[in-house]
């Protein structure tokens, strides 16, 4: 097999992709810094804001909205039924998190809330790591760095740091990626087991380990560990999904759970007709909507540049599934920009431009983009009305 399909093109190096001899969280250091100034920067900036308000910022971060979700299954388990009501059903959540969250919570201090959040906070800075390793292997340190502080500075930052799934499952995203680069396909198929009981893209991740470890298999027909991997990537997912099927009776349970949080897949028909909405007709959009819509139009975009850039295939699948579903998604469109998030990948062209680049330019990029992300992620906690 050509290595050119798992390693950039010299056109598409900006740095050598060997790390030099150190220790990684040495080598990391620079770039999990940074993510926490970042992260660091949004929280004062939405503390300040929420008192303004008076709002309380622990509520915002450890117990509203998705959060109140996971804090629920955690205390009282899943639903039975499948009802009727609309956006009422909780087997729509998968369970890893609110479990870990329930067995952590048991053998420690505090609440269930307040270690629900420390989890995803925690999950950040793995997610962070994770993603500073896979743009160091590809492209160099440089690259690594400027990657993590676009991830930490999305618009949607915020989400990071509350009671959510993003960071968790963008950890295991993020590891399973550059285990598949670093050729550990039975340790990349552990971790898109566990992405895929973390969230419904899940199957992204297992998509991304499975079609890797079946090109692998192209030159290495009887490695077992590859066809371990594309057994056990997609086993967390179909698991859980299975399970749904099995407590509900019905063979697409969780699809009718689904159903009735209007999540099912259109083609892209209801993400159409809002673009139209909001950038044609509506004289007044609200801000956080065209926020979501930019970062859709700006996502697709960078795929684009991406698969350009040659970028090796298993983040090629990752995201382009992940961009599938999320565009494609007849469901409720405000939460779309957080659906993105761990599509970090979709960031390397853009960290590449900025390593290419002045420093003054690049200095003025980072410093626009953090001090946006802090702006939007206090306008999205405090100001706008419903979920991020």
């Amino acid at each position: 097999m050509s290595t050119t399909a798992f390693r950039p093109t010299p056109r598409a190096t900006a740095a050598p992709a060997g790390p030099p001899p150190c220790h990684p969280l040495r080598r990391a250091a620079p770039a999990l810094l940074s993510y926490l100034g970042v992260r660091g920067l949004g929280l004062a900036l939405l503390g300040l804001w929420a008192h303004r308000r008076h709002h309380g910022v622990w509520p915002i971060l450890a117990t509203k909205w998705d959060a109140d979700w996971y804090l629920g299954i955690a205390d009282h388990g899943y639903a039975h039924t499948l009802g009727t009501a609309r956006s009422s059903n909780n087997l729509a959540f998968f369970p890893l998190y609110p479990y870990l969250t329930k067995a952590v919570a048991a053998v420690t201090p505090g609440s269930r809330a307040s270690v629900g959040l420390a989890i995803a906070v925690a999950a950040s800075v793995a997610a962070a790591w994770g993603v500073f390793a896979v743009g160091d292997r590809l492209y160099g340190r440089r690259v690594g760095i400027i990657v993590t502080v676009l991830w930490a500075a999305l618009p949607v930052g915020p989400v990071q740091w509350m009671g959510y799934t993003e960071s968790l499952f963008t950890a295991f995203a993020a590891w399973a990626l550059y285990a598949a680069l670093t050729d550990r396909p039975l340790t990349a198929a552990a971790l898109a087991c566990l992405a895929g009981l973390t969230r419904p893209t899940g199957v992204a991740v297992a998509a991304a380990v499975a079609v890797w470890a079946l090109w692998r298999l192209r030159r290495r027909p009887r490695d077992p560990r590859l066809l371990g991997a594309v057994v056990l990537a997609p086993l967390g997912w179909c698991g859980y999904v299975g399970w749904v099927a099995l407590r509900l009776g019905r063979w697409d349970g969780y699809f009718a759970v689904q159903r009735l949080w209007r999540n099912d897949l259109d083609g892209g028909v209801e993400t159409l007709r809002r673009f139209r909405e909001l950038l044609a007709h509506d004289p007044t959009p609200q801000l956080f909507l065209l926020v979501v819509t930019g970062t859709l139009l700006v996502s697709a975009v960078l795929f684009g540049l991406a698969v350009a850039d040659r970028q090796p295939l298993p983040l090629l699948v990752f995201t382009g599934v992940l961009l599938v579903i999320v565009l494609g998604s007849g469901g409720v469109y405000f939460p779309r920009a957080r659906f993105l998030m761990p599509g970090f990948p979709l960031l390397l062209p853009l960290a590449l431009h900025l390593a290419r680049a002045s420093r003054r330019h690049r200095a003025l990029v980072l410093t626009a983009a953090v001090g946006g992300s802090a702006y939007l992620g206090a306008y999205m906690s405090v100001v706008w009305h419903s979920a991020p």
